[in-house]
């Protein structure tokens, strides 16, 4: 009997402070929440960006270092299941790390998460833009069509038009975005394994000039040139995983809330880990990663790899890729709304931004203001970026990189710390809660180190500079410079969060198992 006392007695103290938001309860369920996390991470977008800048970086090793970039995600996703199985709030990283390390700390773990998400959101519009564009100019044969993308007024009218869609859909609830979800998930993995099959078929056929016969070495991390060069494409492979944690942000709307989203997020890695692995041995066996032609390794088609393999691989069917990619990128562009909006929503329920972000819809229960303004966040930063510069897309993934080995690190570290009393009680404990998110938390700010080195370098990226150092370094670096700014306005403005009057910065002696 007594164990069950200390587990409600530790269980309320670790709960007692966090508060109800007023979403909607038991909306989505493990199918409907893996679905959710597969389209923020979506496969078929991130192929199509990072496909070519990692061949650039890592050549034939591009299956490699994507199976080297799942390893420290997979270890973060055990720090987030053992963090959200006590404290399932869906400020997440935000909650979690200020309860671990205090406010501060939680507050610019929070802006890492909103700035990354600011960041994605105007990459996914701009791929959405692109292909949206391409798609038409197939449809009607038109390629002036197909090239107006290119005109920075259309590309930035058209951006704003679909992100204010999305944001429209993300403001409805998470009802309908799950709905809308089922198709364009679906649509997307039937293509890239219709996409697999037919390469890996064609190359074997001999339909590929540019065919590169399958050796397991390019499985192997090891076998990479240069560690710069694998951190480089490691950093582009944590952002290609990024958004398996969308099932942890509607934890609190999520059936069997402590339990769940920790499953659907494990399922969520495994799914996508299968497919990245799939469609990269198949474009590299089809492909190879020389720089001509439809080759991996060709500058000119870089940043968007199955526009160039869409002809070649699928012939007649080539308009299904751009669909896919299309649904993809449209798809993520929701459902990646959610985590910003609901993190910002815990921000403003605890008093840590104003106190009009913890506002809740009364009818479609979902963070009203917070999801307007990720969106109009999006739509200023991305018409900005793309009025400095055509490059800045490029340069703004790899500060990406940056931003979420930042927070997701800060959270490993942060359920160590948190369960540090608890790592000698068992082998269980010792593992889940300290072991792996230790060595994921290592991994992660080890890239973070490396990569702030490589990128003040001006060719880093696109080659864009300022005063001698590189664009992606001043883009990451300048960001997290002007939460530190922001947060001390605030913190003058309303110290009481700071102060810990209204998330206690705690640790719980011990927390038995239930």
């Amino acid at each position: 009997m007594q164990h069950s006392e200390t587990h409600h007695h530790h269980d309320h103290l670790a709960e007692e402070d966090l508060q109800e938001k007023g979403l909607r309860p038991g909306a989505v369920g493990l199918l409907s929440s893996v679905v959710l996390s597969v389209s923020s991470v979506a496969p078929a977008y991130a192929l199509t960006a990072t496909l070519g800048p990692t061949v650039a970086e890592v050549g034939l090793q591009m299956p490699a270092v994507f199976l080297a970039g799942f390893l420290p995600m997979f270890l973060v996703a055990y720090a987030y299941r053992e963090l959200n199985r006590v404290m399932p709030d869906c400020g997440t990283s935000f909650t979690w790390t200020a309860k671990a390390f205090g406010p501060r700390t939680g507050w610019m773990c929070d802006w890492g998460l909103v700035v990354a998400t600011i960041i994605v959101l105007s990459n996914l519009a701009g791929v959405a833009v692109s292909f949206f564009y391409l798609l038409l100019g197939r449809i009607f044969d038109d390629p002036d069509l197909a090239a107006m993308s290119h005109n920075r007024a259309v590309n930035v009218l058209t951006c704003v038009v679909f992100v204010a869609a999305a944001t429209w859909v993300a403001y409805r609830g998470v009802t309908l975005t799950k709905e809308v979800q089922y198709v364009l998930v679906g649509v997307q993995l039937v293509v890239l394994a219709v996409f697999t099959v037919t390469a890996l078929w064609k190359a074997a056929d001999g339909g590929s000039v540019l065919a590169e016969p399958f050796d397991w070495q390019w499985l192997d991390p090891f076998a990479v040139e240069s560690f710069a060069a694998f951190t480089a494409g490691l950093s582009l492979s944590l952002f290609i995983y990024w958004g398996w944690d969308t099932s942890l942000t509607v934890n609190e709307e999520t059936v069997g809330s402590d339990k769940v989203p920790g499953r659907a997020a494990l399922l969520t890695m495994l799914v996508v880990l299968t497919t990245y692995l799939l469609v990269a041995v198949a474009a590299q066996r089809f492909a190879g990663v020389g720089a001509t032609d439809f080759g991996l390794g060709n500058p000119e088609t870089t940043d968007n790899v199955f526009a160039a393999l869409a002809d070649p691989v699928l012939g007649g069917a080539a308009l299904l890729l751009y669909v896919a990619v299309l649904a993809s990128s449209a798809s993520s562009l929701q459902t990646t709304f959610l985590p910003p909006a609901r993190t910002m929503l815990a921000m403003g329920t605890y008093r840590a931004v104003p106190a009009r972000f913890a506002a809740v819809h009364p009818r479609f229960r979902s963070p009203s203001f917070a999801t307007v303004v990720a969106g109009v966040g999006t739509a200023l930063f991305y018409s900005l970026m793309t009025l400095i510069s055509e490059h800045v897309l490029v340069d703004t993934i790899y500060a990406l990189g940056l931003m979420i080995c930042f927070y997701y690190g800060l959270t490993s570290y942060a359920c160590v710390w948190y369960f540090r009393k608890e790592l000698t009680l068992g082998v269980r404990d010792f593992v889940f809660k300290g072991l792996l998110p230790t060595v994921g938390a290592v991994l992660l700010t080890a890239v973070f180190v490396k990569t702030a080195v490589d990128t003040w370098d001006p060719d880093y990226g696109s080659g864009t500079s300022l005063f001698g150092v590189g664009a992606v370094f001043l883009i990451a670096v300048g960001l997290l410079v002007l939460g530190v700014v922001l947060m001390v306005v605030w913190e003058r403005r309303a110290p009481a969060y700071f102060r810990g009057g209204t998330l206690r910065h705690d640790t719980p002696s011990l927390i038995a198992e239930d």
